[in-house]
């Protein structure tokens, strides 16, 4: 069955939701981590980089500017629809007022369509979730929340200083206001077994959530994570483990969850390890392959 969805992709999602092909502004609204600037720790992830998750649009420029820049360039003339995407570190993470108008520079044009915000669960309060709700009149909106793993044990491990109890806090207070939620997971990370993540599996499928974001956890430079690769303590999976993995949680995911992305995209220039996460196409083909060839899908085993 050539042509078939094993998967509900974000892509035709936004296009059903909009009548045509719609896709992200990424912005980094010059926001900092809790996680950084001392109230929960200095380092960060250890996963994370200085710049963020982001790491290929850190800018110096205001937000306006930035999204100004985005309509001038060719990546504007591929669609008539756009979604603003905050995506830098805790987007999330100022007063209210400040939020306002950071959220507000990004609106500037009519053919925004979207407002997408990622941030933390412990920085997500019903004043915020208030905030981001009064933009839904006119626009789409969504809300990042990482999880990486539903262990609190590996959550302590690779210092993420929230646990899965801020998460489904968040997630609760979001689904109250009508607020998408999309998730980020990791699959590869220190110490972690299959169990592990068929455990993540079953946590997300008791919560709420309308997106889902699989990652790979690769190493970059000036992180934790090179420190512990470098010294041999952490070991990268393989791209045959990592597709049989993500196979797997297609599989066992709620079937409505939309799939934001099945791999994370790491700086090329930054790139330690897997080699194999350089190559975007291999990740698509080889998970498409394996869908295909086994005859699988998304919800499956839900």
């Amino acid at each position: 069955m050539e042509g078939i969805e094993r998967y509900k992709h974000l892509n035709k999602y936004l296009k059903d939701k909009f009548g045509e092909r719609t896709l992200k502004i990424c912005i980094d609204g010059g926001f900092t981590c809790p996680n950084r600037d001392g109230t929960k720790g200095t380092d960060g992830c250890i996963f994370c980089s200085d710049k963020g998750s982001g790491d290929h649009i850190k800018s110096a420029e205001s937000i306006t500017k930035q999204v100004q820049n985005y309509f001038k360039s060719y990546k504007a003339q591929r669609a008539n629809r756009f979604i603003v995407y905050f995506q830098n570190f805790t987007n999330t993470y100022d007063s209210v007022s400040n939020l306002k108008l950071k959220y507000d520079a990004s609106l500037i044009d009519n053919r925004i369509v979207g407002l997408a915000v990622a941030t933390r669960p412990d920085c997500i309060s019903e004043e915020i979730i208030q905030l981001l709700k009064s933009y839904s009149d006119k626009y789409y909106v969504w809300v990042e929340l990482g999880l990486q793993s539903s262990n609190d044990t590996t959550g302590n491990l690779i210092n993420l200083c929230y646990s899965s109890k801020d998460f489904t806090a968040a997630v609760q207070l979001l689904n109250q206001y009508h607020i998408d939620v999309v998730t980020h997971i990791m699959i590869g990370l220190p110490n972690e077994t299959h169990e592990d993540l068929e455990n993540t599996v079953k946590f997300l499928n008791q919560h709420n959530i309308q997106g889902l974001k699989i990652h790979s956890c690769y190493v970059v430079k000036n992180t934790k994570l090179a420190d512990l690769y470098l010294n041999g303590q952490y070991e990268p999976i393989t791209l045959d483990t990592y597709i049989e993995e993500a196979a797997y949680v297609l599989t066992h995911i709620n079937p409505n969850v939309v799939i934001h992305r099945i791999s994370g995209d790491a700086p090329k220039d930054l790139l330690l390890a897997p080699d194999w996460n350089a190559h975007k196409k291999w990740i698509m083909n080889g998970l498409d392959r394996k869908l295909r060839d086994d005859d699988l899908w998304q919800g499956m085993y839900y």
